[in-house]
């Protein structure tokens, strides 16, 4: 424990690059959406199709960085222990804009697969609280990712 908090707060000490601080906070993101896709304990063929098309519309990635940003956020989510490592980072760079963005990127991967389970509700409902973003913009970009659904 002393040793994740020492990690912790060595990594916040350092001055990073811009391209550090991207790359940083793309990871954060993906790793949010993994959330998503592992909340129903299934990746379904669908999901993983819908992932390297959303980072790398969202994040102007070419296909070999979205692999390996992907690679890298399985990794890290593994061993995370909570949203927070990840929304605080978030919340500290994205705008309101590029927040309901990335909520509606996990609602459009919670219906990818035709339904929605009450896991992935639940944790993107959660994940909308974490990053401030009011109930009616969740909705709103629920109501988005549906009507692009059909």
């Amino acid at each position: 424990m002393i040793e994740k908090l020492k990690q912790f707060l060595n990594f916040h000490a350092q001055e990073l690059s811009p391209e550090d601080k991207a790359q940083h906070l793309n990871l954060a993101a993906a790793c949010l959406l993994l959330e998503v896709i592992y909340a129903d304990e299934s990746f379904s063929a669908e999901e993983a199709k819908l992932l390297p098309e959303l980072l790398s519309k969202t994040l102007k990635l070419n296909k070999d960085e979205v692999n390996q940003l992907i690679n890298e956020a399985k990794n890290k989510q593994k061993k995370s222990t909570s949203l927070f490592e990840f929304t605080s980072e978030i919340n500290n760079q994205y705008s309101i804009k590029q927040k309901q963005q990335l909520i509606l990127a996990m609602w459009r991967l919670a219906y990818a697969d035709g339904h929605l389970c009450q896991y992935e509700d639940q944790l993107i409902r959660r994940m909308a609280e974490l990053l401030y973003l009011k109930h009616s913009e969740l909705i709103q970009m629920r109501n988005l990712a549906l009507k692009d659904k059909h």
